[in-house]
């Protein structure tokens, strides 16, 4: 009876010992922002994180306390034989979520969740951002792990279950009984009335001391079991107060006058062009307030166009910026909806509104087209064509997503002159950059940092585009909106929610803009379909979360989200909220900030009650 008693207890602690381990290489791989901090908190890591590793350690012992009960009946050869492949099975799954995590946290600053799910149906594009040499040693990483845990369960917990069955069965029953209650206990993550889940290990104001407390294998454990029942998620508010709340964020747009000011076009049918670029933050730009020097063309244009200096994107991730941009519809911070092609083509577009008018519509893109559902999307989203790598010749498209930025600014000038512009209709044309992606790696050497370098070269890349289709009879009825798809986390001691991490470059330029201005409202990525529709005269009543930024009674705001979390900005100030822990990571001022909290539930809300509905 002690034997098997002891095998569960081994094996329970064999977890946790694991998952402690684990704690300490995290912290070691990312000892560059661990360097801040001190040993107290390095202990809190450890501490706070048991919480979890303890509720993971019970979850992983629930088999082998299954196998312990058959051993009370019957002969243990082959329980030995069936521990071996649970540990080895386990082990690799375990090993796996450790590497990939600790490799993943460095892009995405946050814990493995199922987002790597929908990146994984295009494992090459998922692994693009990763250098190769940080891949290999991940690979080995994983080998060394599971060795590990293998060795620890077969040199010291397998071992301790007997090979005989036992004569004490009833009392050997009502032991292995009771400590499967204290595993139901350790599951649930306690006795009050909340369960175990990723906010309890909080601990600190520095977001990162709180992730490393997180264990990887809950972190993407619960996020799998909430990811589908979205009617149900973020229910903060009565119907009536929700309501109450979100009317006044999204009013009917008021009359916009052609005639006034507010006009920026000199056609009504111009050719539409938009220039979707990849993860350029508005710090990185002199004309919206960042740092000199790094982007002269989106500088110089900037004077040309109308420049909107305080756009926000609307998330942190490509597939839910081209939402945001083409479709109007707020990111999620827990999911994607470009992962549910039976939800996303429910969505309004701006393609869909401009091929009613009678506009032709095109994708240009470099990378692969299938990643994340792209073409589902774009096909949905009502574009009649796609340009994608394939398109490209092989020796076009050398770097690791694809067709560099110089290669395909080529390309769309060339479909601009020898396609579009002999079509009847108007056209609208949506292209991605990439080359600004990590791993930066790009055919230029200008500036030392990566990324700037990658901007850099995009920068160089447009500049070089825009002045040979000025040279065109093209130009002249032709829209060009460069706006990123999200921002970028520079300076590095940014922190992920902070709404400078979600500052963007917004411009519109070319011959059909009527005069260059400079608008400094706060606005949301968003809000470009309403305000591009209501310029055209198109009806944009189908975007509900869209706004024109020229109505008179545009309550100016934005609202971004991040992973479980959200930020508000409004004249009051700025609040960003975590929900996993249910409190305010950054408030300026403190003012106000629990009605911009309460506004941003509001708007969350609406989003995952619009989203269940569809």
């Amino acid at each position: 009876m002690i034997e098997r008693i002891l095998f569960i207890v081994y094996t329970f602690f064999c977890w946790v010992l694991i998952f402690v381990i684990q704690k300490l290489l995290f912290l070691l791989y990312h000892h560059k922002i661990a360097s801040a901090h001190s040993l107290s908190d390095f202990i809190q890591v450890l501490l706070k994180g048991l919480k979890l590793d303890v509720t993971m350690a019970s979850y992983l012992t629930a088999i082998p306390l299954l196998l312990t009960l058959g051993s009370i009946w019957f002969t243990e050869k082959k329980m030995h034989t069936l521990l071996k492949i649970y540990f080895a099975l386990v082990g690799i799954f375990v090993a796996l979520i450790f590497t990939v995590d600790e490799a993943l946290y460095e892009y995405w600053k946050f814990r493995l969740d199922s987002t790597i799910f929908f990146y994984l149906s295009s494992p090459a594009n998922a692994m693009a951002s990763v250098p190769t040499l940080t891949f290999i040693l991940q690979f080995i990483k994983t080998i060394v792990y599971f060795i590990l845990i293998y060795w620890l369960s077969k040199r010291f917990v397998i071992p301790v279950l007997p090979k005989k069955t036992t004569i004490k069965k009833w009392q050997t029953l009502i032991a292995v009984f009771t400590l499967g209650g204290l595993l139901f206990i350790g599951i649930r993550g306690g006795v009050t009335t909340s369960t175990a889940n990723v906010g309890m290990v909080y601990f600190s104001k520095d977001q990162f001391l709180n992730h490393s407390a997180i264990n990887p294998c809950f972190s993407l454990l619960t996020s799998l079991s909430r990811q589908e029942d979205f009617g149900k998620q973020f229910q903060f508010f009565s119907e009536e107060e929700r309501q109450l709340l979100f009317s006044p964020l999204y009013p009917p747009a008021s009359h916009v006058n052609n005639d006034d000011e507010t006009r920026l076009l000199k056609t009504k049918r111009p050719n539409i062009l938009f220039v979707i670029l990849e993860g350029i933050s508005a710090n990185v730009v002199e004309s919206t307030g960042g740092e000199k020097g790094i982007t002269p063309n989106l500088n110089r244009l900037s004077k040309e166009g109308i420049l909107f200096r305080n756009m926000y994107a609307n998330s942190f991730r490509t597939d839910r910026g081209l939402v945001a941009i083409l479709n109007g519809y707020l990111a999620q911070p827990t999911t994607s909806i470009m992962k549910y092609p039976s939800k996303s083509q429910t969505l309004p577009s701006i393609a869909k509104s401009l091929r009613n008018e009678g506009y032709s519509t095109d994708v240009l893109y470099g990378g692969d087209i299938n990643f994340t559902n792209m073409r589902s999307f774009f096909f949905n989203s009502g574009y009649n064509s796609i340009t994608a790598d394939v398109d490209f010749p092989l020796s076009s498209r050398l770097s690791k997503w694809g067709a560099d930025d110089d290669v395909t600014f080529n390309r769309l000038y060339e479909d601009i002159l020898n396609e579009k512009e002999k079509k009847l209709s108007p056209w609208f044309s949506t292209f991605l950059t990439l080359s600004s992606h990590e791993p930066f790696k790009v055919p230029y050497t200008r500036l030392k940092d990566p990324y700037l370098n990658s901007v850099a070269f995009t920068d160089s890349c447009l500049g070089d585009f825009v002045d040979k289709i000025k040279k065109t009879s093209a130009w002249n009825d032709l829209l060009i909106i460069f706006v990123s798809d999200h921002g970028y986390r520079y300076p590095e001691t940014l922190n992920e929610y902070e709404p400078n991490r979600f500052h963007i470059p917004c411009l519109w330029i070319g011959g059909a803009i009527k005069d260059p201005a400079i608008f400094e409202k706060q606005i949301n990525q968003t809000d470009l379909a309403a305000t591009l529709l209501n310029q055209l005269e198109i009806d944009k009543k189908e975007f509900a979360f869209s706004r024109d930024f020229f109505s008179s009674n545009y309550p100016e705001f934005a609202f971004y989200t991040f992973n479980n979390g959200f930020g508000f900005i409004d004249s009051t100030g700025v609040s960003v909220y975590d929900n996993t822990i249910e409190r305010s990571l950054f408030e300026k001022p403190q003012l106000y900030s629990s009605l911009r909290i309460k506004k941003g539930k509001a708007n969350l809300q609406t989003l995952y009650n619009d989203l269940g509905k569809r």
